[in-house]
């Protein structure tokens, strides 16, 4: 059974890089304790978080698509947190995602991949440019929604029931 990997307890000090607004949040970010909420648009995220961060629309406002599992993946995100001006990515979604709002999230997750979808091309042509993959980490998201993605919520739902990871005896919700 997979394990709820809790980043929060890790970030020690680093947790003031995280001066995001659960309400600046973009409705991309995948449920989960981080969030891209009002950053700016210098596209610095992937450079640092390439395996967790996407960018929005041309403005190149910053989401997490995949929430970390590991510590160096957290290290990553922390770093894409420094490097960001507003200090805007925020780390409390444990303290505002709920049961309900997770399977609402699960529930819409059509609209994200129609986003994804529609942005390919353009994302493309800013890949030329930039180099950063932004196109392949779209096709990386769109494949996460179909595949591991639901095992991971469901998890992330038992966290957020019990505050704790789930073990082999341990029912997992339903989405």
């Amino acid at each position: 059974m997979e394990t709820y990997f809790d980043p929060l307890p890790l970030l020690g000090e680093e947790r003031t890089l995280f001066g995001g607004k659960w309400a600046d949040r973009l409705w991309l970010n995948v449920p989960g304790p981080f969030c891209g909420a009002g950053t700016d648009n210098c596209g610095t995220g992937r450079i640092h978080a390439p395996e967790s961060v996407l960018y929005e629309g041309e403005h190149f406002t910053e989401y997490v698509y995949r929430q970390p599992r590991t510590a160096q993946e957290l290290g990553q995100l922390v770093d894409a947190a420094e490097a960001e001006v507003f200090r805007a990515y925020a780390c409390d979604g444990d303290d505002h995602w709920t049961p309900e709002t997770v399977r609402e999230w699960w529930r819409d997750r059509a609209r994200v991949k129609e986003y994804l979808t529609a942005r390919r091309s353009a994302w493309e042509a800013d890949d030329a440019q930039s180099g950063q993959g932004t196109a392949a980490a779209a096709d990386d998201y769109a494949a996460y929604i179909d595949g591991e993605l639901a095992a991971h919520l469901r998890v992330y739902l038992f966290w957020l029931h019990e505050r704790r990871s789930p073990t082999a005896a341990d029912r997992l919700p339903q989405l």
